[in-house]
């Protein structure tokens, strides 16, 4: 397997007898060995694991049985998920390794149950905190593109791994942007679906802004993924009700003649020139092929502070709950917010909800006029490896930088980035395509007629860039 294949260039290859489970698992666990030593994707790997699955899914296939439209398709897992067997450490010091670890979160457990074979954990921030990924316990990751910047976060393992083609697929989190801001960064297809899509266990602490997501080289595979994902667990009491259609299907909706609202800065974030350049030039194509765009801003001010809030209050909550002396174990930056989260009060909370909740219904108006909404996913291109803020800016914090993408949370709505283009430096550019609460299908689509009309060649990293 000299280049890469999407998950369902993978599967149809499987049906045919081209390839085999076990050829693509042997294939991506070389991947990981040759490229993750510059790219430290993965937290774990376990090669015995995945090539079971493998075996077990050859044999399904052979005997025509297969148990999912993924069966056998290499994936990892973000080190924030609950997953039996293997330690969910979060990225920190501050978590004991040595305690069972016997329960799959549900994201976990449907990936089992429909043959996907898991190849390991992919790195995170500590506790997902930051839009970048390094952590006192693992260390930076970086960009396979570029190994000298950034791959995200805080979903950036799962970015990096996808990118480099050390597994198809991979699953995320995202509570201020981080399935979107890696993919963007990495050049990949990030989902952040409506809140309650994916069931979660435990809930999370930073609570109506948390959300599960899936990560993948095509739209196809990420609409794949969520009908994988997204089926009911009893453990999430906001979990949405089951579906009633299939995400495989309802991506190919035609959505041309639909009215889609161009916001190049919703209304005051700064955007790099080239970026904006990159962008626009994405939103033509996606007008020229049908898609009816008209610039328009949604029409509300920053809410990074209604979102510091939330944020920073279920770090606090959170990391409260820690065994006496981690203040000093964990990143100085979540030190921070942990601090930060600790001043305000219950009534600083109930407010910074209610402004959420304001936000939420303005962008309920907004899309009675408009059927998606359009952005940058990231004003700025990737920035140097370690650093939480592009070096030089003058910027405090990673919101700083992710205009675009922390609203879509308190909001709770569906966003997906896909990727729009290079920069002039060989770098990644993703267009964020946002959509009415519950509208996950239609996101998934319009993305569908962007990556028609601008095809992303997936298979050039396939021997590094």
């Amino acid at each position: 397997m000299s280049t890469l294949l999407t998950a369902s260039e993978l599967v149809a290859a499987y049906s045919t007898g081209e390839i085999s489970p076990v050829e693509a698992t042997e294939a991506a666990l070389s991947a990981i060995e040759q490229r993750d030593g510059e790219c430290n994707a993965y937290c774990l790997v376990d090669p015995e694991i995945a090539r079971e699955g493998a075996k077990a899914s050859e044999a399904r296939w052979r005997e025509g049985n297969p148990i999912g439209w993924l069966d056998g398709v290499p994936t990892s897992i973000k080190d924030m998920f609950l997953t039996q067997g293997w330690p969910t450490l979060r990225g920190s010091k501050c978590v004991d390794p040595d305690q069972p670890w016997d329960v799959d979160s549900p994201v976990t457990a449907r990936l089992r149950e429909n043959g996907l074979v898991l190849l390991g954990k992919t790195t995170t921030p500590e506790l997902a905190w930051k839009g970048v990924t390094d952590s006192p316990l693992t260390g930076i990751t970086r960009n396979p593109w570029n190994t000298s910047v950034t791959a995200g976060g805080s979903s950036g393992g799962s970015a990096a791994a996808v990118a480099a083609g050390m597994g198809e697929l991979s699953v995320g989190t995202d509570g201020g942007g981080s399935v979107r801001i890696p993919a963007a960064f990495c050049g990949i297809v990030g989902l952040k679906p409506t809140h309650g899509r994916i069931p979660l266990y435990p809930a999370s602490p930073f609570g109506p802004l948390a959300h599960a997501g899936p990560m993948a080289r095509s739209v196809d595979d990420v609409a794949l993924m969520m009908d994988v994902l997204a089926l009911p667990d009893h453990r999430d009491p906001a979990a949405l009700p089951p579906l009633m259609s299939a995400y495989r299907e309802a991506v190919r909706r035609d959505v041309r003649g639909l009215i889609a609202a161009f916001s190049p800065t919703l209304g005051y974030a700064k955007v790099d020139p080239e970026v904006a350049e990159i962008v626009r030039s994405a939103v033509n194509a996606l007008d020229d092929a049908g898609l009816r765009i008209e610039e328009s801003d949604p029409g509300f001010t920053d809410p990074k502070e209604a979102f510091d809030v939330l944020w920073s209050t279920g770090a606090a909550q959170w990391l409260n709950t820690f065994p006496a002396g981690s203040a000093e174990k964990i990143d100085p930056g979540l030190r921070r917010v942990w601090e930060q989260g600790k001043t305000f009060s219950a009534a600083d909370y109930l407010a910074a909800t209610a402004e959420r909740a304001a936000l939420g219904i303005l962008m309920g108006e907004f899309h009675t006029r408009f059927d998606v909404l359009i952005t940058p996913t990231l004003g700025i291109a990737p920035f140097e490896a370690g650093h939480e803020v592009p070096p030089g800016s003058g910027l405090s914090g990673w919101p700083d930088w992710t205009p675009f993408t922390y609203p879509f949370n308190m909001t709770q709505q569906p966003a997906i980035s896909i990727p729009a283009g290079l920069t002039s430096a060989g770098l990644p550019v993703g267009l964020q395509i946002v959509g009415p609460r519950h509208s996950d299908d239609l996101v998934l689509a319009v993305a569908k007629l962007f990556e028609e009309v601008r095809p992303w060649p997936v298979s050039r990293l396939a021997s590094g860039v």
